[in-house]
């Protein structure tokens, strides 16, 4: 039985097909027509999209933390030169992939004994600090240049938190302490705060894990002196 179908591609002609015509896909790619010069963009990579500017926010309490404490998965913040983030240990691996089996990096020129892997230097290429008025948090928000590392361009990222990856601290509250980071390599953007104490929603929330830096941790992503942005 032919089947009457409507093809953008014929110049607002019908044509019309047998119902072989209509099932067999196969060569559907060689019979559309060419676009010369059209840029494919390279597809990303994210795990759901984010929510909407009218999503009320989670405050549900923070579940509890995994594993022991390690020093291959504690992050710090001493300075704008000296922090740690969790990355993916394993190279071209997505940060959503590796919030289970994530490892901290220190900055290239960070003093802590504890490092054991740092990041390469140019990775970080302008961060700044913020601390709440009353300490309860403490932060470093800032850009990053993805060829100075083994990230993917094209992932746009997750997050780490108290629960991933196991044993995850940051020593400005101590195990069990809330704290989030995200890293958006698609964006190239990363942002860490750390808090002072356990189940801090309000501060530390850890139930923002698609929404991104800028909604998820506001702080400075723009740096006009440098010359830098990625807000």
């Amino acid at each position: 039985m032919p089947y009457s179908v409507f093809s953008p591609f014929s110049l607002g002609l019908n044509r019309t097909y047998t119902l072989m015509e209509v099932l067999d896909i196969s060569g559907v790619e060689q019979s559309l027509p060419q676009c010369p010069n059209k840029v494919i963009p390279q597809a990303h990579q994210k795990r759901s999209p984010s929510p909407s500017e009218n999503t009320p926010s989670n405050l549900s309490p923070t579940p509890a933390p995994t594993g022991q404490s390690t020093s291959s998965t504690t992050v710090h913040i001493n300075s704008e030169g000296d922090f740690a983030l969790l990355l993916p240990a394993t190279p071209g691996e997505l940060i959503s992939s590796a919030e289970s089996d994530g490892v901290s990096f220190c900055t290239s020129d960070s003093s802590d004994p504890t490092c054991s892997r740092r990041m390469e230097s140019g990775f970080i290429t302008a961060a700044a600090i913020t601390r709440a008025d009353d300490g309860s948090w403490i932060q470093v928000t800032g850009c990053i240049d993805t060829s100075k590392s083994s990230l993917s361009a094209s992932d746009d990222g997750g997050q780490f938190d108290v629960r991933f990856p196991n044993g995850a601290q940051c020593t400005y509250g101590g195990y069990g302490a809330s704290f989030i980071e995200q890293v958006e390599p698609s964006s190239n953007r990363f942002c860490l705060r750390c808090c002072k104490s356990a189940n801090d929603q309000e501060n530390c929330n850890s139930h923002q894990d698609t929404a991104g830096c800028v909604t998820a941790i506001p702080g400075t992503y723009d740096f006009p002196n440098l010359g830098i942005s990625c807000s």
